[in-house]
């Protein structure tokens, strides 16, 4: 895990900004963040915990990617119920942005709170530069939806039910983002769209709305006016 999957450094940062504001015209991006379920099955231990909102027992896997789908970010530890905001606030990847130790921004969707260094949809967008701004937003973010297709796609491990103890699925799940970066890093052909269909991530998670940070606030808006 160290080896393959860790933070960008200065360098890759520099690179990543560079790319995303390139391809969306959006500044300071480094990468985007997600949510996605492992379906396992029923554990025998605190099962009511595991149900996610779709009523089946998960793991909820939160996934960050850099612009050329290198995931730098696994959390796979949290069971179904738990909702992406409280998997991010309690990770060291919230610590190492919220202390500043990465000097950039993640792009999440609105089951995230909106800080300085996490950028949000804007909720009922009312003029033309939000709803702009929105456009740019959901295009660039896509990214991690389709890096979240592409490494299930590459293990239809992840598509079927998972029957082992939720701590040894936790194991599969980090090995199989760890296989994902080493194919990246190679440069390996990606799987066919048609092996395994992958159901698009926000049918999958629900998405409850957090209260918003006035520091995000303010970064949004500028972002908001000056694109």
């Amino acid at each position: 895990m160290h080896r393959y999957v860790h933070l960008p450094t200065q360098e890759e940062a520099t690179r990543s900004k560079g790319e995303f504001f390139f391809k969306s015209g959006l500044p300071g991006c480094v990468g985007c963040i997600d949510g996605t379920h492992v379906r396992i099955q029923a554990p025998s231990q605190d099962e009511h915990l595991f149900v996610n909102r779709k009523g089946f027992h998960s793991i909820n896997v939160q996934i960050a990617c850099r612009e050329d789908m290198m995931i730098f970010d696994v959390v796979a530890k949290w069971p179904g119920s738990t909702h992406d905001a409280r998997i991010l606030r309690e990770s060291s990847l919230y610590r190492e942005f919220e202390e500043g130790r990465i000097n950039g921004m993640l792009l999440g969707d609105s089951g995230y709170p909106l800080k300085r260094w996490l950028m949000t949809p804007v909720q009922a967008p009312r003029t033309p530069q939000e709803r702009r701004y929105n456009t740019k937003h959901a295009s660039t973010r896509n990214l991690i939806e389709r890096c979240i297709g592409v490494l299930k796609r590459r293990f239809h491990c992840l598509h079927s039910e998972l029957r082992m103890h939720p701590e040894r699925v936790c194991i599969v799940i980090a090995a199989t983002v760890v296989l994902h970066n080493i194919c990246v890093k190679k440069r390996l052909p990606l799987p066919r769209q048609e092996d395994a269909p992958v159901m698009p991530e926000d049918e999958e998670n629900a998405i409850i709305a957090v209260p918003d940070e006035i520091s995000g606030r303010l970064v949004r808006n500028h972002l908001i006016n000056s694109l």
